[in-house]
């Protein structure tokens, strides 16, 4: 048996003992004595399980800009999201399905869609466009799909895209032409309006229209980058299939977009396929159009707001346009800029005099008597009605107003209206009654972006701590059901949280805080997040510096060590009423310390300051042994190379069954340390894919980004199961470990990567159970 068929063996068997991983193993130095370990078990080989993964339920979460429903065949739905992946609707089970888990840490800057499109001749094929952000560059991509999305490929755009900036929810911008499909066009941010002829696989810009490209400068005059631009495409037809190419076509364009291309109208009509372009006059000038529609006689129904959304301001009007006149149907007017009622979704069902008109009202918060969120017009726009703000409302939200940027009227039943908002998707299917009842409709649909996870010891009544963006900290006591215990609404973003190992009942967390509780940066629970008690003080920088950097962590009931980003940590040992700086170095801007406490002496306490940027001084790593009152550096760890990097692609961990066992990722390498991190072993396993970026700088895909250690399996020859997300053996992924590190085997696989995968945290009492965040996915848990 040569040493490859050794190695291998090895990873079968260790396969075995753990009782669930992934398919391709690295070894480090020790793979000759692991070995022999293993065989001493006697155990049969069989090859390893792919790690199976479901979401831990919180029920929505996240911003959903698009709905698109195939124009013809019943039930085929799709959801866009701006950070998180697309999905598509399941009616069986009355679930979301995301299509994009399958993108891997290389594609996390295009899990967001900016559009979406389907063929009104073939259900089966998708297109959409990626990219989150918006650049002077052609850095967007097209992915297509003709199996509704389990399969994706994707070409290169010529120009940017930008689904998580101000307007994300306009359009939809790409569009296929249904009478020939091989045809799109392409309403875009910067460039104009682009068109294809071959599906997607290349595009010219439409120079009849407007040859402009923005420049980053003109980009930077737009708030947060969020140029709105070219917003939509209509094709003037009621045929499909027929070969050849549609020729009237609308697009209508923002004012910022119109200003620097030299564009003197809000709405533009070719009537030969866009060969030339004839500008029409619109009843109001400078007002973005989020959303325009035709019925199938023919009317334009076209929505104007003067904000960009999500969740637009007013001045806001709604006409209609039978291709000569308009005519009002519905405005609100704002006495100041930002504020008022706006208008964003927008779609009608049938014809003439009886056509239904679904509204969005936008920057509409609250439910309370004559608030107008979702009106509805039975009459083509003569009268309308609230359906939405007092209606009966059921699901894990209790907000539904705000952002109904887009609203759909299912084009094979008009009873059944759909809106987005800030958190998922509502429904109704009973639109005409008196009080529509409306449903919550998330199910499947996990779309948080979570900043930290703490799994829990064993004996809590509590399975995981978790810190999220937009929604706070949660603590949650089910895996499948939503989460109600955590200090609601307390904080915008919840950055750290952290419990007493040897009493979990005290549990502390930090956050940014929120107009109502304008002086609450932290909180603690002694009753395991049933009820919680802000801090009486705070840390002395931490109203400052509520930056996402910030950690913070639990010795023991009432102690807690606190690091604000950019700050000095302090320590409390009275549960926040009063706080003293530790000795640790200040440091710059930028810069963060990562706190870790040991789990079995609560005098042990870790921090690393990671650098703050590749191009900054080396990382350093402290421990204390007196409770995280005074540091000492380890300067043997500097010896080993650590780079310097940003502290969100690093990660600390310890081993909670041995005390000093202490494990770092710096973004590039694994270290690994057994003496309370006075000193360290680098581990020789992973590497980061450089691709065309030179080493000095940052890498395409980092080799070790995040750590976590959990129970390990029946056995075992080292006290813990060891989870890094990283690159080993040129293959990103969870990467899994039985025996300290020595050999490694890949724990998920292509199809669940989840644009990139951020913070874990692994169980204490399942072996092979392990927490991870997904790229604006959630959080999810493999079984």
């Amino acid at each position: 048996m040569n040493k490859k068929q050794i190695i291998a063996l090895a990873g079968v068997l260790a396969a075995l003992v753990a009782g669930c991983g992934g398919g391709s193993e690295s070894t480090g130095s020790a793979a000759g004595s692991r070995f022999a370990s293993m065989m001493s078990m006697g155990a049969a080989a069989r090859p390893a399980a792919p790690a199976r993964w479901a979401n831990v339920k919180i029920g929505g979460g996240g911003y959903v800009p698009g709905l698109i429903f195939h124009p013809t065949s019943p039930d085929v739905l799709y959801a866009r999201t701006d950070m998180g992946g697309a999905y598509r609707w399941d009616a069986a089970n009355a679930a979301w399905v995301p299509i994009t888990d399958g993108f891997g840490a290389a594609e996390s800057f295009y899990h967001g869609s900016e559009t979406m499109a389907l063929d009104p001749n073939d259900d089966n094929r998708v297109y959409m466009s990626t990219g989150m952000y918006l650049s002077d560059k052609a850095d967007a991509r097209l992915y297509i799909s003709t199996d509704r999305g389990d399969n994706w490929t994707y070409v290169n755009l010529p120009f940017s895209a930008a689904s998580n900036a101000q307007g994300r929810a306009v359009g939809e911008r790409l569009m296929v032409d249904p009478n020939n499909p091989a045809i799109l066009f392409y309403a875009t941010r910067t460039t104009g309006l682009w068109k294809s002829a071959d599906r997607g696989q290349t595009w010219q810009q439409l120079t009849s229209l407007s040859s402009h490209k923005m420049t980053n400068a003109e980009i930077d005059t737009a708030q947060w980058r969020g140029v709105v631009g070219m917003e939509q495409v209509i094709f003037d037809t009621n045929t499909k299939g027929t070969g050849n190419a549609t020729q009237t076509i609308y697009t209508a364009v923002g004012p910022d977009y119109a200003a620097v291309a030299g564009l003197a109208y809000s709405m533009y009509k070719t009537t030969d396929g866009g060969a030339t372009w004839t500008g029409i006059t619109t009843p109001v000038t400078g007002y973005y159009i989020p959303h325009m529609v035709r019925a199938k006689d023919g009317m334009m129904y076209v929505a104007f707001t003067q904000g960009t959304g999500p969740g637009a301001s007013g001045s806001a009007r709604l006409y209609k346009f039978d291709g000569s006149t308009w005519t009002l149907l519905k405005s609100y007017d704002s006495s100041s800029p930002g504020t008022g009622y706006g208008m964003g979704g927008l779609s009608v069902s049938g014809t003439g005099a009886t056509t239904r008109i679904a509204l969005g009202v936008t920057n509409s918060w609250g439910n309370y008597e004559g608030q107008p969120i979702v009106q509805l017009s039975d009459n083509a726009g003569t009268t309308w009605r609230e359906i939405s703000a007092l209606a009966p409302h059921f699901g894990e939200q209790t907000m539904w107003g705000g952002w109904p940027d887009d609203v759909e009227i299912d084009p094979n039943n008009p009873e059944r209206i759909l809106h987005v908002n800030g958190g998922g998707v509502w429904e109704t299917r009973n639109a005409s009654a008196a009080e529509p009842t409306w449903n919550f409709i998330v199910k499947g649909l996990e779309e948080t972006a979570t900043l930290a996870l703490m799994a829990s010891p064993p004996g809590a009544n509590y399975q995981l701590l978790n810190s999220s963006g937009d929604m706070g900290m949660v603590v949650h006591t089910e895996l499948y059901k939503a989460p109600t215990r955590g200090p609601k609404n307390w904080f915008s973003n919840s950055n750290s949280s952290d419990m007493a190992w040897a009493n979990p009942a005290y549990i502390a967390t930090i956050g940014t805080t929120t107009w109502d509780h304008p002086n609450v940066a932290g909180a603690y629970s002694t009753d395991s997040g049933l009820t919680w008690t802000a801090f009486s003080a705070n840390h002395p920088d931490g109203m400052a510096h509520q930056g996402g950097d910030s950690t913070l962590a639990v010795t023991k009931p009432g102690h807690i060590v606190w690091a604000p980003s950019d700050s000095v940590p302090a320590y409390t040992t009275n549960s926040g009423a009063s706080w003293t700086y530790t000795n640790l170095p200040a440091v710059e801007p930028g810069t963060s310390y990562r706190l870790a406490a040991d789990r079995k002496n609560p005098n042990r306490v870790y921090a690393y300051q990671g650098g703050g940027g590749w191009w900054r001084s080396a990382p350093l790593f402290y421990y204390s042994t007196d409770g995280g009152h005074t540091f000492t550096v380890s300067s043997q760890f500097s010896t080993l190379g650590p780079r310097p990097e940003f502290i969100s692609n690093t990660s600390l961990a310890v081993n909670a069954n041995a005390e000093g066992d202490v494990w770092l990722a710096d973004s590039h390498s694994i270290f690994h340390s057994l003496d309370g991190g006075a000193t360290w072993t680098k581990l020789s396993v992973t590497g980061s894919i450089w691709g065309d970026h030179p080493t000095w700088s940052w890498p395409v895909v980092y080799g070790a980004t995040s750590i976590a250690l959990g129970k390990a399996p029946a056995g075992a020859s080292y006290s813990a199961s060891v989870y890094v997300v990283g690159v080993i053996n040129g293959v990103w992924g969870v990467h899994r470990s039985d025996d300290g590190g020595a050999t490694w085997r890949r724990f998920n696989d292509d199809k669940h990567q989840y644009g990139g995968i951020g913070n874990l945290a692994a169980d204490q009492t399942v072996p092979g159970r392990l927490f991870m965040s997904g790229g604006g996915r959630g959080i999810l848990f493999s079984y």
